[in-house]
């Protein structure tokens, strides 16, 4: 599977394999975490304010802001002013819903594998 990625050679006409991975792991990263993820989540919804992602996450909005910046720092969302306030939004919503999908695709294939993970399972991070 050949994962694109911003290093390329153009004289070879190939891309950079160890970086198009790296990318794809700073990519997962992004979603790695559970309150980003139910960020994202949300924001398929469409845009809200960090207010109204507290309030609807039952997060701190410390927590919630953090996580919005990551995620924009990753490129993953946007924001727009409106006042005083900004509203967030995915930056790529289509694609972003097709990637949320096929993980549910192949966590349903899983099982109870994921969870269970030794490594990074539930009781992993405990």
């Amino acid at each position: 599977m050949a994962m694109k990625a911003s290093v390329a050679d153009p004289a070879l006409g190939h891309v950079d394999e160890a970086a198009a991975l790296s990318s794809a792991a700073c990519l997962f990263h992004g979603f790695g975490d559970a309150s980003r993820l139910a960020i994202v989540r949300h924001l398929a919804l469409g845009e809200h304010r960090v207010v109204d992602l507290t309030e609807h996450l039952g997060l701190a909005q410390s927590t919630v802001s953090k996580h919005l910046a990551c995620l924009r720092d990753c490129g993953l969302v946007e924001s727009r002013p409106q006042g005083r306030a900004s509203r967030f939004s995915l930056t790529h919503p289509e694609a972003t819903l097709h990637l949320l999908s096929a993980a549910e695709q192949l966590l349903g294939l899983t099982g109870d594998a994921v969870a269970l993970c030794p490594v990074y399972g539930v009781k992993a991070q405990a």
